[in-house]
């Protein structure tokens, strides 16, 4: 019987949803607007499901970013990917932004063995999320916050060729613009595309999530504040 996954990408100001079946696409859309998450996450979800001819009750999973990224976009995917499990008694999933990006550029690079991935998501001022993988997805630096300087991930780049990507890599090229080993590629943004294709691989390997206890990977504490008025 095939496998049927419903992913989730908001962690970024993209909204993007796609379902695959047994790690295959079968559709995807996304959204490009920003703040739009909380009002057209689940319109795209059914309209998804309507365009592929299939409803929740054909879903095995949902699988949702786990972040770190923007805290009001992950606890909105988070909400809504607990909302279609409790509704549907299926499975939840989570795989790591940054993971998901480096699969996504690792599997379209020419000699892909020859790098390290990079992806860099934008934490205001010279700040990013980010960690480093291998082309297969093993992780080489857990994910942290770093401050970006020259020297930033200097002992990595004097063995090997790193490949820098995502919404805060541009703010990092200029400092190691005379390493020879750092190479950019610009444009890169997160898609519910490759958390689909990762997520198919934690679904065999039943990776699931506490529907009822599940937070996403923040990377830093969440900061409220009290309003003035």
């Amino acid at each position: 019987m095939s496998t049927f996954i419903l992913s989730l990408e908001t962690s970024s100001p993209i909204c993007s949803v796609a379902l695959h079946r047994d790690g295959m696409l079968v559709g995807q859309s996304e959204l490009r607007l920003e703040k739009s998450h909380s009002s057209h996450l689940s319109v795209m979800v059914s309209q998804l499901l309507e365009n592929t001819n299939h409803t929740l009750a054909d879903v095995a999973a949902v699988t949702v970013s786990d972040g770190p990224g923007s805290y009001t976009g992950l606890r909105i995917g988070a909400a809504a990917a607990k909302g279609f499990c409790y509704a549907s008694d299926i499975q939840l999933l989570a795989i790591s932004t940054l993971r998901a990006l480096a699969h996504q550029v690792a599997t379209t690079t020419a000699h892909a063995h020859e790098y390290l991935y990079c992806p860099m998501l934008d934490a205001r001022r010279m700040e990013v999320y980010s960690a480093l993988y291998t082309h297969t997805g093993e992780e080489v630096v857990a994910p942290a916050p770093l401050v970006l300087d020259s020297a930033t991930l200097s002992e990595q780049l004097t063995r090997r060729r790193v490949l820098f990507f995502g919404s805060g890599a541009a703010k990092f090229q200029p400092l190691v613009a005379e390493q020879p080993h750092a190479a950019f590629l610009l444009g890169i943004e997160p898609s519910a595309i490759a958390i689909g294709e990762l997520a198919y691989e934690a679904y065999q390997r039943q990776e699931f999530q506490d529907v009822a206890y599940y937070e996403p990977f923040y990377l830093k504490e969440v900061y409220t504040t009290t309003p003035k008025a």
